[in-house]
C-alpha cells in the first residue's frame, strides 16, 4: 500500500480516538484498563490502513504488549477485511488467518465483524467463503459486539436486532452484543445485570455469555467483581463460564495466557485454570455435527455447558474455598 494513500484511507475508514473512547464514563482503573485495550484494536486496524504488506505488518503489531496483542491482530483483521470490501484481488482476510495471524485466529474473525459492521455489509454470506465450521460464527460475534459498542442506544437501550441475520445468527449478534456491554457499563456487574435485565428473557443466555467472554479475555477486575459477576448471572452462570472457557482456549493458542483468564476460570469454570478450562474446550471439539440446523458452533458451546455442569464442585466445597455462591466474600 503506497504510504502516500495513507492520510486519505485513515480520513475515509479511520476511526479517531474520540469515537473510539466515547464509551468511557470516568478515570478509574476499570475505565481505563477498558480504554487501553479499545486503543489497541484501532491502533491495529490503522497500522492496516498505513500498509497492508505482512512484512512490515507483522512486525509492527508484535511491538504491542503481549496481554494487548491479541487486540491488534483483531483490528489488523477488521482492515485487511476492509480492504477486501474495497480492493479487488486475492482475499487479504483469508491470507492473514492462513498465515501470520493464525495464531490469533480468534480475535481475527471478530475484527471480520467489526469491518463488515462498519461497512454496513451483511455478515453471513461472509461466513460462507469461511473453513472452520466453529470459528466462522465469529464475525456474527465481532458484528455483534460493534454494533453494541458503537450504537449502543439502538442496539442496547433498544434491544434491536439486524432483521437479515438468521436465528442462530441472532444468538452470536447477541453474544457480541453482551460482550459490548462489559465495555460499555465499565465492567460494573450490577450496571451490566441491568442492561440485560432489560431485554427480552429468551436473550439473557446469550448476552450472559458474551459477558463471560469478556471476562475471561478482557479482565481489568478483581475477584470479588467476577463472583458479583457469577452470582447476578443467576441461572445464566453456565453460559458465562462457557464464554469464559472458549476464551480461555483462544488466548492459550495465540500463546498470551494471563493471570486474569485464569482469575476468571477459577471463579467461573468450577475452580479451573486457564489452561484446564481450554482442555475442556478441546475435549469436547471434536466430531462437532454441522448443519443449518445445528450449527457447529452452537453444538460446541452445548458440549462446553455440559461438561462444565458434569465437573462442578458442589456447593460446599465452593464454600470451604472461600467462594460462596451469594456473592458477597471479600
Amino acid at each position: 500500500m503506497s504510504r502516500t494513500l495513507s492520510p486519505l484511507r485513515r480520513a475515509v475508514m479511520g476511526v479517531s480516538d474520540k469515537e473510539a473512547t466515547a464509551f468511557s464514563r470516568g478515570n478509574s482503573p476499570a475505565w481505563a484498563h477498558l480504554e487501553v485495550a479499545v486503543r489497541a484494536a484501532v491502533g491495529g486496524y490503522h497500522t492496516v490502513l498505513d500498509g497492508s504488506r505482512f512484512d512490515e505488518l507483522v512486525p509492527r503489531l508484535d511491538r504491542t504488549p503481549l496481554e494487548l496483542r491479541g487486540y491488534a491482530y483483531e483490528g489488523a483483521a477488521m482492515g485487511l477485511t476492509g480492504l477486501d470490501c474495497f480492493l479487488p484481488g486475492k482475499s487479504r482476510f483469508r491470507a492473514f488467518i492462513q498465515g501470520p495471524g493464525e495464531p490469533h485466529i480468534y480475535m481475527a474473525h471478530i475484527g471480520a465483524g467489526e469491518a463488515l459492521a462498519r461497512l454496513r455489509r451483511k455478515p453471513e454470506p461472509f461466513l460462507t467463503r469461511l473453513d472452520d465450521p466453529v470459528l466462522r460464527w465469529l464475525v456474527l460475534d465481532g458484528y455483534g459486539f460493534h454494533e453494541g459498542f458503537f450504537k449502543t442506544k439502538r442496539h442496547v437501550d433498544e434491544q434491536r436486532v439486524p432483521a437479515h441475520l438468521s436465528a442462530f445468527g441472532r444468538r452470536v449478534f447477541d453474544q457480541g452484543v453482551g460482550r459490548s456491554i462489559w465495555f460499555t457499563r465499565g465492567a460494573d456487574p450490577a450496571s451490566m445485570a441491568r442492561a440485560i435485565a432489560a431485554f427480552p428473557a429468551d436473550r439473557h443466555a446469550d448476552l450472559w455469555l458474551g459477558v463471560g467472554v469478556a471476562c475471561g479475555y478482557v479482565g481489568g477486575v478483581d475477584r470479588a467483581t467476577v463472583r458479583d459477576v457469577r452470582k447476578l448471572a443467576g441461572e445464566n452462570a453456565t453460559q458465562l463460564a462457557v464464554g469464559t472457557a472458549f476464551v480461555a482456549k483462544g488466548r492459550l493458542r495465540a500463546g498470551n495466557p494471563m493471570p486474569h483468564t485464569d482469575l476468571a476460570c477459577d471463579v467461573l469454570c468450577g475452580g479451573s485454570t486457564g489452561a484446564g478450562a481450554a482442555s475442556i474446550v478441546d475435549d469436547v471439539w471434536q466430531d462437532l455435527p454441522d448443519s443449518p440446523n445445528s450449527p457447529a458452533y452452537d453444538a460446541l458451546q452445548q458440549r462446553i455447558a455440559a461438561r462444565l455442569i458434569s465437573t462442578a464442585p458442589p456447593t460446599d466445597a465452593l464454600t470451604a474455598r472461600g467462594e460462596s455462591t451469594n456473592g458477597n466474600q471479600p
